[in-house]
């Protein structure tokens, strides 16, 4: 099956329009046109996107050969019922793990891989956008995952990898991958329950020293677990345990 609209729905279990794009500016942007003309839930996937964004306005590049989609949700009552970020982590974070990459996740969503004091090389990133039209409210998921590209099409600063560096150089089935990460997603929110407890099991944050710079202030000490909706329990250096709902998070190296 190919890699496209159609390849992509075949065999997809999750009940979404797909779009496919060659190119397209971001993703997320499209999918937040679709909320806005009331269309139904929607895949919309992209062979490269020439105006990514990341959170906070970040850029992200996202050259052909990744995988880049935005998933258009439509919230059954208060959007953050579900830990919808959080559940789109673990389901690649999974989906990684099916293609023979051991990835872990770094609060609250971003998806490594690797060893070392301060974590690993980023893998893929996450951006939930969230709107309203006609009284609705909709979210706009979407997933920036260096799959079949090489680490030097990516900036020399970042600190990142991909699918294809991790492999020895083999490329993974992007159409296959789409379809276990939407198809675990899913089932995620289907059953909200599941969502930390999977988060947990694959958390590269817990248990080590962190600094979150949050809208307002800087927090450091350990990170010791999460709670409903996924916000991130830090015990300070002070001796207080602090509630992080968002913010970047940053591994120290661990105290000697």
């Amino acid at each position: 099956m190919t890699y496209d609209a159609a390849g992509t729905a075949e065999g997809l279990d999750a009940d979404l329009v797909v779009e496919y794009h060659d190119t397209l500016g971001s993703s997320n942007d499209r999918a937040r046109e679709l909320a806005a003309a009331g269309a139904p839930e929607t895949l919309v996937v992209a062979d490269e996107q020439t105006a990514p964004r990341g959170r906070e306005g970040r850029v992200w590049v996202s050259p052909s050969g990744g995988v880049w989609f935005s998933l258009l949700l439509w919230a059954d009552g208060d959007p953050a019922a579900t830990p919808v970020t959080l559940a789109t982590a673990v389901a690649v974070c999974e989906g990684c793990r099916q293609a023979g990459v051991p990835a872990r996740i770094k609060w609250p969503n971003d998806v490594l891989v690797g060893d070392g004091d301060r974590g690993g090389a980023k893998l893929c990133g996450v951006l939930t956008e969230t709107g309203q039209t006609d009284g609705d409210r909709w979210l706009a998921v979407g997933v920036g995952l260096n799959a079949n590209v090489d680490p030097d099409d990516l900036p020399s600063e970042a600190d990142a990898t991909t699918l294809r560096a991790e492999r020895d150089g083999e490329d993974v089935d992007r159409r296959r991958l789409v379809q276990t990460i939407v198809d675990r997603f899913t089932e995620l929110r289907a059953a909200p329950d599941t969502v930390l407890p999977a988060w947990r099991t694959y958390a590269d944050t817990l248990d080590r020293r962190v600094r979150v710079e949050t809208p307002t202030e800087v927090i450091v000490g350990e990170a010791v677990d999460v709670e409903f909706p996924g916000s991130l329990l830090v015990q300070t250096d002070e001796g207080d345990r602090r509630v992080v709902t968002a913010g970047d998070c940053e591994h120290l190296r661990p105290v000697q």
